[in-house]
């Protein structure tokens, strides 16, 4: 356990714990990537409220999750995960590819769980000169810090948006003009596809794939072959692929 300037106590890495100590990271506008709330706490103190208005998911999880977490600490029914890094928007991310002068490149991840995979994604996404990574603000690991540690420090350079919802995001990006490519199952050879303009391509969860509204708003399927007994790759693994592939049909060095 360390102090931080503003009294914040963080136990382990980005847990801050207790009413007050949450209530003075919302207030200072910290990053907060979630909310954890004891199930069948009824005052908070209005942290439920704050959270919310700022946009920050609320998860209401088992007190003894929240003990866990903060290591025995007095949480008081209440626990922030900070993020690793201050969240970028898709403006950002349009406008440094245009810096560039370069056809936009994102990574859109449809609701990966698994920080390890996150982070690699973020890696891999960083080492292709990719201009930013797409992740919803619900049913998906945020930028924690075990995300900044898988990616071997990529987190410090390519950007990370959050959405609160990618079906509509997909259309927001289209009107932009960018493509949509959704990585899934009985689409077209990765290898046939056009990566060559704005390109936005969508990585699904470990165990679902793309959601079916965010397929259904997808230009383009897109599949890798399998040819072993396991149907499908690792997320971290496929974004690797398609965004190589995206870098090759570019000519970029």
């Amino acid at each position: 356990m360390f102090l931080l300037e503003n009294r914040e106590k963080v136990y382990g890495e980005g847990i801050i714990a207790g009413r007050n100590p949450v209530a003075e990271a919302l207030r200072s506008g910290r990053a907060i990537d979630s909310l954890y709330v004891a199930k069948g706490q009824r005052q908070d103190g209005g942290l439920s409220a704050k959270a919310r208005k700022a946009g920050i998911p609320i998860k209401e999880v088992d007190a003894r999750k929240l003990d866990h977490m903060c290591n025995g600490a007095n949480h008081q029914g209440v626990l922030a995960v900070a993020a690793a890094k201050e969240y970028a928007t898709v403006e950002d991310m349009l406008a440094l590819a245009e810096a560039r002068g370069e056809p936009p490149l994102l990574l859109v991840c449809d609701g990966l769980e698994d920080p390890h995979n996150l982070g690699a994604v973020l890696r891999g996404a960083e080492c292709a000169g990719a201009h930013g990574v797409i992740i919803p603000k619900r049913r998906s690991v945020g930028l924690t810090y075990a995300v900044a540690k898988a990616s071997a420090g990529a987190v410090e350079y390519v950007p990370v948006a959050r959405a609160q919802n990618l079906a509509v995001l997909a259309e927001e990006l289209k009107k932009r003009g960018l493509w949509i490519f959704a990585a899934d199952m009985d689409g077209q050879p990765w290898c046939q596809a056009d990566f060559t303009g704005p390109t936005a391509i969508v990585i699904g969860s470990e165990g679902k794939g793309v959601s079916r509204l965010v397929k259904e708003k997808a230009d383009f399927v897109v599949s890798l072959p399998v040819r072993g007994r396991v149907n499908s790759l690792n997320a971290s693994v496929a974004a690797g692929i398609l965004c190589y592939e995206a870098v090759r049909q570019r000519g970029l060095r």
